[in-house]
């Protein structure tokens, strides 16, 4: 039985560079969901590769076809964003194990899709004010930088993942990704506890 493994965490937190390298570790074996957006494309990100980028109607078109398994929405700076995962023949959890960024939310409707033996969530902590220095970094590589939007997606970061939202879902194990080295050999340790074992079983968070 395949699983998916969410990657979730706040902005700027690290989830894409980790998300790669998880990808092109040949021992895990993982094969890539790539979510949808309607949000503009970002200097540096290919269509099919971070995201497939589609237009509000095309979404609407596919909750019309119920192939809408979660997705998300964000009142930005400049408009409504929406994000989303549909059915489109990417998944073969009978055969294969998946990996996927997504948001608490986001990682909420997975597991209640899928099921909680199917859907495993790894969360990337950062502390605030490095990851604050990260995003700063790369909105100033964009061709346009949104600064007003960086700013209210690290405001909203606070109450989308607070401490009672992470215990509510059920997250108590956390990847401290000030050391990606560190925290990559440990995320790669805690996924090969799972693909080593038939069933899942709790793994409690470190003291």
């Amino acid at each position: 039985m395949g699983r998916i493994f969410c990657i979730i965490g706040k902005s700027s937190s690290g989830k894409d560079t980790i998300y790669k390298k998880l990808l092109n570790c040949h021992e895990l074996d993982l094969k890539n969901i790539v979510p949808y957006t309607t949000r503009p494309i970002r200097a540096g990100e290919q269509e099919g590769v971070e995201y497939h980028f589609v237009t509000t109607e095309a979404m609407e078109q596919m909750r019309i076809d119920n192939r809408i398994i979660e997705s998300r929405s964000y009142d930005t700076v400049y408009g409504k964003w929406y994000y989303f995962m549909a059915e489109d023949c990417q998944l073969a959890l009978e055969k294969y194990d998946y990996l996927v960024i997504g948001t608490l939310a986001s990682y909420v409707k997975m597991r209640d899709y899928f099921g909680t033996d199917k859907v495993v969530a790894i969360y990337i902590d950062l502390e605030d004010g490095e990851r604050l220095s990260r995003a700063l970094r790369r909105e100033k590589k964009q061709c346009e930088p949104r600064y007003e939007e960086m700013c209210r997606r690290f405001i909203a970061d606070t109450k989308d993942f607070s401490e009672e939202k992470l215990v509510e879902a059920g997250i108590t194990r956390y990847f401290d990704n000030h050391c990606l080295k560190k925290c990559l050999g440990e995320i790669i340790e805690y996924i090969k506890s799972y693909k080593d074992i038939k069933t899942p079983v709790f793994i409690q968070a470190d003291d």
